[in-house]
């Protein structure tokens, strides 16, 4: 432990003194840093004599531990846990229901239990203490369990880009339906999307699904208008649709936001009122079922959309009395209102749970889990008792941007998380597994440590996480939900913690254009991790036909981060890659698809950019307005995908390789 007071406070609060670059090169973290990052968590250091007394205290509250604040075991094992003094126990469950009782002179031994989050009272000299005790599963869900079969394949898309005959400008979850009965006729296991939590109903300047005001709640602009509960057939609603798309110019390339969500907007207010008055009663009904059963969580969103709606989205700038979900004023919003922001919810998980529950697929929606929610948003209000105050989640420079990057999300302070028993994080991802068959974690190393940047312009560092915790609640929410996980575990990454990942099950992701020997060569397909999703491309790398090009490259140096003459020397060595990955006279798509398909990796994934040969990215790491992000609607409509001959021929490969979850006739 450091000499240093300042030192020794930042470190007992996570603080990581340095970290290393891809390039190997040390990272010192500063004292202006330390300081600041410890006042996110709200600890005083401004001073030499704060610091002073902020180390005393957490001394001291060390020191007073009976037992430890938490302590992982695995569920169906007994188990002992260490005590720092003697004291009576007793063991209760998430309902508060008691479990078994003792004392305790040096340990506590528990039998065994299964898989949940239970609380250990203890009582030390009149002193009480709650530990949290996770019994986590050895591991969490395997491909063979939903797929019955080791090796599977799907199909990535945004849902935003599906170009659709009956959609009114952007992909909606009917759309999401259809292409997920088409690819799974092909034999693919499972689609995969975006992230679709809620933008936030008042948002008006969000495209990226990255960006999200909550994560735990659905973005209802995919609500796909034309199939709304209880309105089947209702002759208004199909008028009002009608008319809509007669009015829509269908040649749009690009989605413009603003256009599309006054449109939905204003016709979801419309269907509303229609459900109220002419809606089924068995739909009435269920609706009503949803709002006696919604959790507190729910209705504190509805609240703050409602808020958000009378006072706009950024909360920090809304009168005081509102700032704080804990002391609003009684008539602080319209129950109607709230009412019609829960309604959107339940619209939305409909919509979302008939794919979920259809047989189309046997590990059904892959999603994605964004690493974290705006800082003005929902989620940051709700859950500001965890929230880290000045500061934003990033990266520092990376393959990925030599920039850097600082992505304006919302940190949440380990310590205050622990407190509240991670109230967010067990219900982001309780609320994520609940429609999927798999879902990515974005950026995985999160659960590890997390890049914070200051806003007063300190330089950025690594807060460290309660790792094993986070693994061991990821692990149960997977194990209640049959949720297999996959982390996105690129960039920088420390030694053992792939190895970590996989020994809870957790799989890995392996992106081919990465996968490199020590030599620089592109790893052998066989020499994949077989524990892994191996894609080609993400959405924020170059698709297949885009890399071959070099459409990274062109815009890189048209932005002015590359020079000419390191442009040129990228693209050479670029065709080279290329050329290494695509023998000469092959199509780029059956060429990598084929090395995909062949993989030990349990898990192929394909996106559609490169099954219709797209060569613009959906995204370009560290530009908002200069590369068209998020906006790019796919050329080819859902209607005609079916006859698409590239995606016959990747379906084709997948089932050659074993991989299909189906056989034609007399083939096994």
């Amino acid at each position: 432990m450091s000499s240093n007071p300042l030192h020794e406070l930042a470190e007992a609060y996570g603080v990581l003194p340095m970290f290393h670059d891809l390039g190997g090169h040390e990272h010192w973290t500063n004292d202006e840093t330390r300081r600041a990052l410890l006042k996110a968590m709200g600890v005083s250091a401004e001073t030499d004599n704060d610091t002073r007394i902020s180390l005393e205290a957490i001394r001291s509250e060390q020191l007073g531990h009976i037992v430890p604040p938490e302590f992982v075991v695995t569920a169906g094992y007994g188990s002992t846990i260490p005590v720092f003094r003697p004291c009576a126990w007793i063991l209760k469950d998430e309902k508060n229901q008691y479990l078994a009782d003792g004392y305790a002179e040096a340990q506590v031994d528990l039998p065994a239990l299964e898989v949940g989050v239970y609380h250990l009272n203890v009582e030390a000299e009149g002193e009480t203490q709650i530990a949290m005790i996770p019994a986590a599963p050895v591991k969490t869900p395997m491909v063979a369990s939903l797929a019955a079969r080791d090796r599977v394949w799907g199909v990535t898309a945004p849902l935003y880009g599906l170009r659709s005959s009956r959609n009114l400008g952007m992909g909606d979850y009917t759309d999401l339906a259809s292409l997920a009965a088409m690819l799974g006729d092909r034999g693919a296991s499972f689609l995969g999307i975006n992230p679709i939590h809620s933008w936030g109903w008042s948002t008006s300047d969000i495209a990226s699904p990255y960006s999200p005001s909550h994560r735990a709640f659905l973005n209802t602009l995919h609500i796909a208008l034309d199939s709304i509960p209880g309105l089947d057939g209702n002759t208004s609603v199909i008028a009002l649709m009608e008319e809509t798309r007669g009015q829509l110019d269908t040649s749009d390339d690009l989605i413009d936001y603003q256009v599309v969500r006054t449109r939905h907007q204003s016709l979801l207010r419309s269907l509303y009122e229609t459900f109220r008055e002419a809606a089924s009663e068995t739909a009435k009904a269920h609706f009503e079922e949803f709002v006696r059963t919604c959790d507190d969580e729910l209705s504190r969103f509805a609240v703050f959309e409602a808020l958000a709606v009378k006072n706009g989205e950024n909360w920090e700038s809304w009168p005081i009395a509102l700032q704080d979900p804990a002391s609003l004023p009684d008539d602080a919003c319209s129950p109607n209102e709230i009412e019609f922001h829960v309604w959107l919810q339940w619209i939305a998980s409909e919509q979302l749970r008939r794919i979920a529950d259809s047989d189309t697929m046997p590990m059904g929606l892959y999603l994605d889990l964004a690493v974290g929610s705006r800082r003005n948003g929902a989620e940051a209000w709700m859950g500001q008792d965890c929230v880290a105050k000045g500061v934003s989640l990033g990266a520092p420079p990376d393959h990925l941007n030599p920039q850097g990057q600082n992505w304006q999300l919302t940190a949440f302070a380990p310590k205050l998380s622990a407190l509240s028993g991670y109230r967010n994080f067990r219900s982001v991802l309780r609320q994520t597994m609940r429609a999927a068959g798999i879902i990515r974690i974005d950026h995985v190393l999160g659960l590890n440590r997390s890049f914070w940047l200051p806003d007063d312009g300190s330089p950025g560092a690594y807060i460290q996480q309660p790792f094993e915790t986070l693994l061991a609640l990821t692990a149960i929410e997977a194990h209640q939900a049959n949720c297999v996980v996959v982390g996105e575990d690129l960039g920088l990454v420390p030694e053992g913690f792939r190895e970590m990942l996989a020994a809870r099950g957790i799989y890995g992701y392996s992106v081919l254009q990465y996968e490199r020997e020590w030599d620089g060569s592109f790893r052998d397909p066989s020499h994949l991790r077989a524990h892994s999703l191996a894609c080609f491309a993400t959405h924020d790398t170059p698709t297949l036909h885009g890399y071959c090009a070099g459409r990274d490259i062109d815009w890189w140096q048209r932005l002015g981060w590359i020079d000419a003459d390191t442009a040129i020397r990228q693209r050479d060595e670029r065709k080279a890659d290329a050329a290494a990955l695509v023998p000469q006279g092959s199509d780029p798509g059956t060429a990598i698809h084929d090395r995909l398909a062949r993989s030990p990796a349990a898990m192929t994934s394909v996106q559609l950019d490169d099954i219709l040969a797209e060569e613009e990215a959906q995204n370009l790491p560290g530009t908002i307005d200069e590369h068209p992000n998020w906006r790019r609607i796919y050329s080819v409509p859902i209607e005609k995908l079916e006859a698409n001959t590239a995606l016959a021929d990747t379906a084709d490969l997948m089932r050659a390789s074993g991989r299909a979850h189906f056989y034609p006739e007399g083939e096994n």
